[in-house]
């Protein structure tokens, strides 16, 4: 059989035809920054303030990634926030999916109840000030739960888990019922190996969230030494104060601002690495894992 052309009418080829602009200009939009930070980061810091962006090799320099590499407080903050983040996605995907898995069942009592909580605690929350007490009552103030417990737990996630279970078809926990196996047996064994999409896109959200995430650490962590990255960024990015390490060898003040903004270019790309490596692997897992979520309310 041929294939049938779609014949479009004229509304139709308009509406396409400003949804391709839309997206044209979407594009753009996030590819000329993202081209312009990687190009500069790489670029002579006279040269880059002078003329803007060349493209001739000679004008190029990796003398900011070595300074980069070299400071002791980047990595530190790198090391922490792989731990925090890490530590964090793994702690909020097994709550998340344990809390998931009885509000999935229509016949749990108070469903209703707790579906309510879960709720208002998504519109409401303590602010900030009785939060500070609390975590400074529970000696948490300046360790590293402070920033991985109070986050372990999102219940926007916890809904899209609880859509995804009930995707899942009924007979699956029929069958299990007939070979003897009780509910932690059925979470375990039949479940989890079912549940790869939706726990890759927990992973990744809960990675993404709290690899960016730098206000927790902000207000509970006073030691230099347990800050994430994120914070050590903010210096340089926002505060525009490197470290010292990183420029220490510079005598001129206005040497040590080209190279201090040269520096922010580059601690961009640096700090964006380790996401822009992850997601291709959790990609695949990722549409399928929302989408499947996304059928059953």
């Amino acid at each position: 059989m041929e294939r049938r052309k779609l014949k479009l009418g004229m509304a139709d080829k308009i509406l396409l035809t400003a949804g391709y602009l839309l997206l044209g200009l979407f594009v753009v939009a996030v590819v000329v920054p993202l081209a312009y930070v990687v190009i500069a980061s790489f670029m002579d810091p006279n040269v880059l303030n002078n003329q803007g962006l060349s493209f001739r090799i000679q004008d190029w320099t990796l003398e900011a990634y070595r300074r980069v590499m070299e400071d002791e407080m980047i990595w530190r903050g790198f090391l922490n926030s792989f731990l925090y983040s890490i530590t964090s996605t793994l702690l909020s995907i097994f709550i998340t999916l344990l809390a998931a898995y009885p509000m999935s069942k229509k016949e749990l009592v108070g469903r209703t109840f707790f579906n309510t909580i879960f709720i208002i605690t998504m519109f409401f929350g303590g602010g900030l000030i009785p939060t500070f007490i609390l975590m400074n009552q529970l000696r948490l103030v300046n360790t590293v739960w402070a920033v991985i417990v109070p986050g372990s737990f999102n219940v926007w996630n916890m809904i899209l888990a609880r859509t995804y279970y009930q995707s899942i078809s009924k007979e699956l926990w029929e069958a299990s019922q007939i070979d003897g196996a009780n509910e932690i047996q059925h979470f375990f064994k039949i479940l989890m190996p079912l549940c790869k999409p939706i726990i890759a896109v927990l992973a990744l959200w809960g990675f993404v969230g709290m690899w960016n995430s730098y206000f927790d650490a902000m207000i509970y962590l006073n030691d230099a030494s347990l800050q994430p990255l994120q914070l050590v960024l903010r210096s340089i990015l926002i505060q525009n104060t490197p470290q010292s390490g990183m420029i220490a060898d510079i005598q001129s003040t206005a040497e040590m601002a080209k190279m201090a903004e040269l520096l922010k270019y580059s601690t961009i790309i640096v700090s964006s690495l380790p996401l822009l490596i992850m997601y291709p692997f959790f990609q695949k897992y990722f549409d399928k894992g929302v989408m499947v979520g996304s059928v059953k309310g």
